[in-house]
């Protein structure tokens, strides 16, 4: 199979059959959501891994009891840095600099940049800003479960507050943005087990205007 098979196999998966994630697909995804982009490479979020059955069962009535919660095999939870200190910031470059073997003061000027691409953010708008990072890990995450043959279910419907109080988020100074579930689809009880994928048309290639851009935008019909 081809990558697009895999995109075109998975889909927000409604009920799993409660079988677990086996470790070797699940640190797959893990690495995934590493190696994911982040802006300035600051990675502003952790990810928190639930198999419990116990814990998840105490988090389902903050995502209002979705069954993906504790049918599934195991739950991520992205939780954005609510800001960056320096602290943080000068761990991200300690690691830089032993990574990749050089001088730490070689990146001065790098650091510079970032603490003052912080400075100019309200604390609400650092943790936005660190909220989209996450958002793109959790992308790689659902392209990765599709590529290991791994059900997901990507999820925003919970209550943030009531989350951060059940995992202790607050005294780590997160919040969760994102919750990923993970597991294998139970395809007697989910509707949308075998039904086809709806997506806008593929989009068609347009005369560029102005000279130079060229509009990728998809087709789709206009209101009336």
């Amino acid at each position: 199979m081809s990558y697009l098979d895999h995109l075109n196999w998975r889909y927000a998966t409604k009920r799993y059959n409660g079988a677990p994630v086996p470790e070797a697909p699940l640190q797959n995804i893990l690495e995934a959501v590493r190696l994911a982009p982040s802006s300035l490479g600051l990675q502003p979020f952790d990810v928190f891994l639930l198999e419990d059955k116990t814990i998840r069962e105490k988090l389902a009535p903050a995502a209002h009891n979705q069954p993906q919660i504790t049918e599934s095999g195991a739950l991520l939870v992205f939780a954005a840095w609510n800001t960056i200190s320096q602290q943080q910031v000068d761990a991200y470059i300690n690691n830089i600099a032993s990574t990749r073997n050089i001088d730490i003061s070689t990146l001065d000027n790098f650091k510079s940049a970032i603490l003052n691409s912080i400075k100019a953010k309200t604390p609400e708008q650092q943790f936005q800003w660190n909220a989209r990072q996450a958002y793109i890990a959790l992308g790689f995450a659902t392209a990765a479960a599709a590529l290991e043959k791994i059900d997901s279910t990507p999820m925003e419907g919970f209550n943030p507050a009531a989350v951060d109080n059940v995992l202790g988020l607050t005294d780590k100074g997160m919040s969760a943005v994102l919750i990923l579930a993970l597991g294998f689809r139970d395809e007697e009880k989910d509707p949308l087990a075998h039904a086809k994928k709806v997506r806008r048309p593929a989009p068609k290639r347009q005369t560029p205007v102005p000279t130079g851009i060229r509009h990728m935008s998809q087709s789709v019909p206009t209101p009336i």
